[in-house]
């Protein structure tokens, strides 16, 4: 009903119970936030503030941002990942995703918790443990344009199973160089993209 009354263009794009609609135009977006907060009233719900906002986003927001000198444009979340406004190779607009600075934070402290509640476990079952944590991971997030999100990520976890063995050993004596050595008898999966979303 909501979009046969928009003057332009209108998606909504749903995922359990969180989502996000696209309009052409401000004021479609703007009426149809009344009306969902209208909408929701009538169960006695209340939208998330702090998780709702109406932002210019598209190939032309930077441009029309840029003459109101407001400068680059905003980003949002969305199932894990931020979305912003970039340009292909070609210098085409395109938007890109990247691991959300929420969840990385997040994946990484329930690692971290992960590897200390596990750091006695014998280093072959650990390293195939994490393994499957790491592609687990690397699968979800491994999306074009995010390969700096994923790589990142491999790099902190090793850092952090550097720091777990070190603290099993009680000597601080594992450098990264044995590490390395390490990882010759017990290779880690390597952080790479999986789905090519433009391919």
């Amino acid at each position: 009903k909501i979009k046969r009354e928009c003057r332009g263009e209108a998606y909504l794009i749903r995922y359990a119970d969180d989502f996000v609609c696209f309009f052409q135009h401000q004021d479609d977006a703007e009426t149809f936030y009344g009306k969902l907060i209208e909408r929701l009233r009538k169960f006695n719900l209340e939208i998330a503030v702090k998780k709702t906002k109406i932002i210019e986003f598209g190939r032309f927001a930077e441009e029309r941002r840029n003459k109101r000198g407001e400068g680059k444009p905003e980003t949002f979340d969305f199932l894990g990942f931020t979305h912003y406004c970039s340009k292909s190779q070609n210098g085409k607009f395109r938007v890109k995703r990247t691991t959300s600075r929420k969840k990385f934070r997040a994946k990484l402290k329930y690692f971290a918790e992960w590897l200390y509640q596990n750091m006695h476990t014998e280093i072959g079952d650990l390293i195939k443990q994490i393994n499957a944590k790491l592609a687990g991971h690397y699968r979800y997030y491994g999306v074009t344009d995010n390969s700096n999100g994923i790589h990142a990520f491999g790099y902190r976890i090793r850092r952090k199973i550097l720091e777990v063995l070190n603290r099993r050993s009680q000597k601080n004596s594992l450098t990264w160089e044995g590490f390395a050595k390490l990882e010759e008898r017990f290779p880690l999966v390597n952080a790479r993209i999986y789905v090519n979303i433009y391919g």
